[in-house]
């Protein structure tokens, strides 16, 4: 009897998890997500498998990052290489919406699908920053905040009512370089010139047969076509499986295997994801988590003294956030480079303390699109006097010590204690500059000329030596082989989440700083509280913070 192919299913409609969960509430609720390695390793997978016939793909509304987009179409062509049919098939890209990350994403196949009643929204990339100062005024509301330099703008969210020359400069530079990522990606897959990808781009939204015959797409149909169509290509019949089911059912059958993994080696994989704090890291039913300090330093020097594990890659997505804390995650860094290799893998963001934890690593590899650098600090206050004197509420303290009352919201900052944050705000600049010209083996000079806390993509990073290569996690992966001495593979099999504590030793005691308990993660229940301080770069959430953050829930190819 004829083996029927197996046919691999991609949905890019439901976002992808990127980070494993980090509690067992947060697992129940990630149970039905698929997760971004499982996809990229069982892409990798079935690009082998003889049994394996070909990919498809749903691509309409996929709301990922530029980054990650950039690592999920890799992934793609990684299997195309292997001359199995890959075909995309969408409802619209973006329904009276941009579609511009998720029609990148289908170009990385070879066949795309339109539904007859669907659109492609190739209206580039947008880039918006919100200025809150004139409504603060009007509430009786006075932001106090210094920032280092001119390109660390979150403060300008409060601080200024427009687009200063420097933060348009900056953000606008941010939109040019991954526009021309995804543009050049898009023409050279289609075989469309640049000039006339641009005019498709300034014409708006696309019909289904006008984006046809533009080249944009290969057929106009339904889903039942496509697959149809893929059927056919394939023999005539084909069985479907979901790529993360897939490779799931790989994982199983390798965990049977582990003893050997341990003793050839492994390469440990360790996540930092979120603002970076002080202390274990964070997890809330609502919101995305936090990365501590002590539960990173924990994994790392877990990691280190593990003998089986023979190189380290820090998976790192962060906007920044405590300067101590960032600091504390580099020391621990260096050290496990004492051990082993370090490679720094940078995820859609990892900037400002993002990137001051990363920067220390043997290797930083980044996105082409991912969003770092932003060195630079920020600190203040937000003075409410005024709106509670319109109120008719009056405050008054005592107090021992002539700076007791330096950080209340009710006093706006004397000229002395002024100058007490701008010696602040220069130590913490001038150490984070040293560090990088450090880390990096720069002149100082050169690291303030492309500080200045000025965000770029992980491409112009790069170009300016703050980024070693370019590529996502397998790129990453693939050195952490290469310094570790293990055999060179083309999957993701040797590596291991570390580390791996079990539900009991998570519920119990730390014994010491040393122990498995001690990289556990505590719930928060005011995290969305927390999370939204860090995303809107309030000092709150710490000095080495982003100025603004990703959005891409609302739309493709949108920043916030």
């Amino acid at each position: 009897m004829a083996v029927v192919p197996l046919v691999l299913e991609l949905d890019l409609l439901t976002p992808m998890a990127t980070t494993p969960p980090q509690d067992p509430l947060s697992a129940l609720r990630a149970r039905n997500r698929t997760h971004l390695t499982d996809v990229i390793e069982g892409l990798r997978r079935g690009a082998r498998d003889q049994h394996v016939g070909g990919l498809i793909a749903q691509c309409d509304g996929a709301a990922y990052s530029p980054a990650t987009a950039q690592e999920l179409r890799e992934a793609v062509r990684e299997f195309r290489r292997s001359g199995k049919p890959a075909v995309a098939w969408a409802q619209s890209f973006g329904e009276l919406a941009p579609g511009t990350v998720g029609y990148f994403l289908a170009t990385a196949f070879d066949e795309i699908w339109l539904q007859p009643s669907g659109d492609i929204g190739l209206t580039g990339l947008n880039a918006r920053a919100v200025f809150l100062r004139e409504a603060l005024d009007r509430l009786g509301l006075h932001p106090e905040l210094g920032q280092r330099y001119e390109y660390k703008n979150a403060a300008d969210t409060f601080t200024q009512a427009e687009f200063t020359e420097a933060h348009r400069e900056s953000l606008g530079r941010i939109v040019e370089s991954t526009g021309d990522q995804l543009l050049e990606a898009v023409c050279k897959s289609r075989g469309i010139a640049i000039e006339r990808v641009r005019e498709l781009i300034n014409s708006g939204i696309i019909g289904a047969a006008a984006a046809k015959s533009a080249g944009l797409i290969d057929h106009v149909g339904y889903r039942d076509e496509a697959y149809t169509s893929m059927a056919r290509r394939v023999g005539g019949r084909m069985r479907l499986r979901y790529v993360g089911r897939y490779n799931q059912s790989a994982v199983k059958s390798r965990a049977m295997l582990a003893p050997v993994t341990r003793k050839r080696g492994c390469v440990a994989l360790i996540y930092g994801h979120g603002p970076v704090t002080v202390g274990r890291s964070s997890a809330s039913p609502m919101s995305g988590g936090s990365m501590g300090s002590e539960t990173i330093s924990a994994s790392l020097r877990a990691a280190a003294r593990d003998e089986s594990v023979k190189s380290i890659v820090f998976r790192v997505d962060s906007p920044g956030g405590s300067y101590v804390a960032s600091d504390t995650i580099r020391r621990e860094v260096l050290q496990a480079r004492r051990a082993k290799p370090v490679i720094a893998s940078m995820g859609a963001v990892a900037g400002s303390g993002g990137y001051f934890v990363s920067m220390g690593a043997d290797v930083v590899v980044a996105a082409p699109a991912t969003i770092t650098g932003s060195i630079g600090v920020l600190a203040g206050k937000m003075v409410i006097k005024k709106l509670l004197t319109r109120l008719g509420v009056r405050m008054d303290s005592v107090s021992v010590g002539e700076q007791a009352g330096m950080f209340s919201p009710s006093e706006p900052f004397t000229d002395a204690q002024w100058e007490i944050i701008d010696r602040w705000l220069d130590g913490v600049y001038d150490d984070f500059v040293a560090k990088v010209a450090h880390d990096r083996g720069m002149a100082r000079d050169d690291v303030h000329s492309v500080a200045k806390g000025r965000i770029w993509t992980g491409a112009d990073a790069h170009r300016h030596g703050l980024v070693d290569q370019l590529g996502g996690l397998v790129t990453a992966v693939g050195l952490a082989r290469i310094r570790g001495g293990l055999p060179a593979r083309n999957d993701l099999s040797d590596v291991r989440t570390f580390p791996k504590v079990s539900l009991l030793d998570r519920m119990r005691p730390a014994e010491s700083s040393q122990s498995p308990a001690a990289t556990s993660v505590v719930m928060r229940a005011w995290g969305p509280m927390t999370h939204l301080a860090a995303a809107l770069g309030l000092p709150a959430a710490g000095p080495l913070t982003m100025p603004f953050s990703l959005n891409t829930a609302k739309s493709l190819g949108e920043w916030k």
